[in-house]
């Protein structure tokens, strides 16, 4: 079967990364290249077989190895400047989750946070932040239209109407499971740098991800963090595409009831904001704890302990609580940006918007 294939080549892959590591700062960046090589092979959008029903070709614009390749650069746009974008926020709650006692609260953290570091500080973890989540939009979305077109045809034309819902939740599933691997050395590097007090870790990307290969037995590098990340990310994901995709329908079946090639790009591109949005509150709620327990794991007083242990230490309340109301007010606005951007990026593409009826 194809997606047995697929996780294996990931294993492969995964062990080359590791044992392939090096001292210099520039072959430890390429050290997720080997995930383009995967991304080759998942993109292959063959013909159809002769009278065989493919989910592929039933679109206005046929699903083909040129649409998924503008999907991931569409992806790489609206995951990278995004999450980039938002840097300031990311550094005070990823402090709120690690300290709570200093930082309690989205103003007084940055307040705190400047005071102590300097302006410049807010934006630390710049660069991997880009670097990082761009990889991750880049197979999130690129990977979640393959995903859904390969359920959809596995499933038969019938099953994929009737079971819709489950094809969206095993779309955004698998193709989130690439997507951290990408993901995971790059987050790993920004919640260090985030999260160290000032003076005791590097800041620039180059000095700091060599500093993480140095201490890889304490900080686990590149993949110590990849459990907790698909943890936190696949069930954020489900819930971003699955109730995405369920609002824009319910806006274009209650609200906007016209064919949706009726209403003009802007008023599309609008459905697309206000049904991201929303998703993205959903998502915030859904992997805040598991996002808790990400930044956790990169404070020094957790080296050597289980995550379970640091679970416990730190307080279930506190897992889903601290720093909720910043991912909430981050999340959202980010998921409503991901999914203009997105869908914008499509629309010139000539792709046009997600999602319908």
């Amino acid at each position: 079967m194809i997606g047995s294939a697929l996780f294996t080549k990931v294993r492969e892959s995964l062990n080359m990364e590791q044992t392939s590591v090096s001292g210099s700062g520039s072959s430890q960046i390429a050290s997720v290249a080997p995930m383009t090589n995967i991304l080759k092979q998942v993109v292959v959008a063959a013909a159809p077989a002769e009278g065989k029903w493919d989910a592929r070709y039933i679109h206005e614009v046929p699903h083909t190895n040129e649409y998924y390749l503008k999907c991931m650069v569409g992806g790489v746009l609206s995951c990278g400047l995004t999450h980039a974008a938002v840097t300031p926020l990311d550094v005070t709650k990823c402090n709120m989750q690690v300290n709570p006692g200093k930082y309690k609260g989205l103003v007084s953290g940055l307040k705190t946070i400047m005071a102590e570091e300097g302006t410049s500080a807010i934006w630390k973890g710049f660069t991997p932040t880009l670097i990082g989540y761009s990889m991750q939009g880049l197979f999130k979305f690129g990977l979640y239209e393959y995903f859904k077109d390969f359920y959809s045809t596995l499933a038969g034309e019938e099953n994929s109407k009737k079971y819709k819902a489950l094809i969206w939740v095993a779309g955004s599933a698998s193709a989130e499971f690439f997507a951290d691997i990408a993901l995971c050395p790059m987050e790993m590097v920004k919640v260090k740098i985030q999260t160290s007090p000032a003076g005791t870790f590097p800041l620039g990307l180059v000095s700091a991800t060599s500093k993480m290969f140095e201490l890889k037995a304490e900080t686990r590098y590149p993949f110590g963090s990849l459990v907790p990340l698909w943890s936190r990310q696949i069930p954020y994901t489900i819930a971003k595409f699955v109730m995405f995709e369920k609002v824009v329908s319910m806006f274009y079946t209650h609200v906007f009831t016209e064919p949706k090639n009726s209403y003009s790009k802007g008023t599309q591109l609008g459905i697309t904001f206000a049904s991201g949005y929303i998703a993205g509150v959903v998502c915030a709620v859904v992997s805040h704890p598991a996002d808790s327990l990400v930044s956790l794991l990169g404070k020094s007083q957790n080296k050597g302990k289980s995550m379970g242990q640091i679970a416990s230490e730190f307080g279930t309340l506190n897992l889903f609580t601290k720093g909720l109301s910043i991912r909430i007010l981050m999340i959202g606005t980010l998921t409503g940006l991901q999914w203009f951007i997105y869908d914008s990026f499509k629309t010139a593409a000539g792709l046009g918007t997600s999602g319908g009826k």
